[in-house]
């Protein structure tokens, strides 16, 4: 490769990242505030109907359940109509449905709702990351997905303090605040869809904002090694080689532990001392600064060292002893401290594990094996909430759940090593099509 399409492939590199991420960012932003916004309602259920702990860890997770078997499905649709189709329908979906938890009555109907938001959102997350495979370069692919997890981090950070704003229109016109706080968010999300609709090519053929050339270099530059163009026969490629399943069992603990503290954060903000909606809405959303911290300041130092496997290990092995400190600790300004440090690393890991996913896969393979990966870790999402709302029922004492997600992280830590070796045996025993410079 010349220095010169090198020095252009970087140049319109630069111009997709400003053109696509900010509506990627925004459908993601978006899903992040309508999964998670529940966790702000927690309290406010169980007094107004009557939902408990373990009825609301079981409908926090449910979501996970419909989302994860319809990954692969709505990921094979994906590749059929192009992102910008299914996308848009995504947002769409999912917003109605989250606009209608605010018709929640009881257990049944909070489990239903939950399961049907998570069929609506279903294949959201892969879908961006497939996305990601199409316009960018393995070289660019840390730094872009890093960018796109800002998304959750700013939901986290400006979210939830508007969530508890809205909660605070209790009364309003008849309703409680956690139903206007749905109804809001929920019709929101269905403004983003239309935004997606109008503004999100699918591939780079499809950008009026490219010439023929930049859209040539841009496909040319991700694009990976030759990969089959149906699933049929190809089965053990898409889901059953040992990294891709080492890939999955790494995501799913990230996700039960991510998930059995995100969707607690505000209950466990409130038992340190904090009252009032808006008030936890704040401390909470401040968390998310963590979070920002850390997907932005992992891509940067993969970018000077390399090594993104080792990196995984060192933010497993981190998260895990920070959550750890957490469960040992009575000081309240270290639990806050803890918790930033835990967020930091546990979210901080993703841009790099899911560039070592996309390095692995391309074409159909990817739409599918991505999914895969994705859905296995929805299932840690649905156990992470479930279990940390059964134990918070069952067991004495606030610290009870906490043991749970140390343990599970020392797990984590474990597949991580087992990872790195994985992907080193397969560097050595694969040939492996070498990357221009310019990748």
């Amino acid at each position: 490769m010349s220095l010169g399409s090198d020095a252009l492939h970087s140049a319109v590199t630069r111009k997709a990242i400003r053109r696509l991420l900010p509506v990627l960012g925004l459908a993601y932003f978006m899903s992040y505030v309508d999964r998670t916004n529940v966790s702000l309602a927690k309290t406010q259920l169980e007094a107004d109907i009557g939902i408990g702990a373990a009825a609301y860890g079981l409908g926090a997770g449910v979501f996970f359940i419909s989302y994860a078997l319809l990954e692969v499905p709505s990921n094979l649709v994906l590749y059929r109509v192009g992102a910008r189709v299914w996308i848009a329908r995504i947002a769409v979906t999912w917003g109605l449905v989250s606009a209608a938890m605010m018709f929640v009555q009881g257990e049944l109907s909070f489990y239903l709702l939950r399961f049907l938001l998570g069929a609506a959102e279903a294949g959201l997350y892969p879908a961006l990351m497939y996305t990601v495979t199409l316009w960018f370069s393995q070289r660019h692919r840390v730094k872009v997905v890093g960018l796109i997890y800002t998304a959750p981090a700013l939901a986290t950070i400006l979210g939830a303090p508007a969530g508890g704003a809205l909660m605070s229109m209790d009364g309003t016109a008849g309703l409680h605040g956690w139903q206007w706080m749905f109804l809001v968010e929920g019709l929101v999300t269905v403004v983003v869809g239309a935004v997606v609709w109008f503004a999100l090519p699918s591939r780079p053929q499809d950008a009026r904002w490219l010439s023929a050339d930049e859209a040539a270099l841009l496909s040319e530059r991700a694009a990976g090694a030759p990969s089959p163009h149906r699933l049929r026969g190809n089965l053990k490629l898409a889901f059953g080689r040992p990294v891709v399943l080492m890939l999955a069992a790494v995501y799913f603990v990230n996700q039960l532990v991510a998930s059995a503290v995100g969707f607690n954060l505000p209950a466990i903000v409130e038992d340190l001392g904090v009252e009032g909606t808006t008030n936890i809405g704040l401390v909470t959303g401040s968390i998310g600064l963590a979070v920002l911290a850390g997907v932005l300041f992992f891509p940067w130092l993969h970018g000077r060292i390399g090594d993104d496997t080792g990196l995984i290990v060192l933010c497993a092995v981190a998260g895990t002893a920070a959550m750890g400190g957490f469960l040992v600790t009575d000081a309240v300004a270290a639990q806050f401290t803890l918790l930033f440090v835990a967020n930091f690393f546990l979210m901080g890991t993703l841009p790099l594990f899911w560039s070592v996913a996309m390095s692995r896969m391309s074409g159909l393979m990817a739409a599918v094996g991505l999914a895969f990966i994705n859905t296995v870790g929805l299932l840690g999402g649905f156990f992470g909430p479930f279990l940390f709302g059964l134990i918070e029922d069952r067991v004495d004492g606030d610290r009870a759940p906490f043991v749970l997600v140390v343990l599970a992280g020392l797990v984590g830590a474990a597949l991580a090593v087992a990872l790195r070796q994985l992907v080193r045996r397969e560097d050595r025993t694969t040939p492996r099509t070498p990357v221009p410079a310019g990748k």
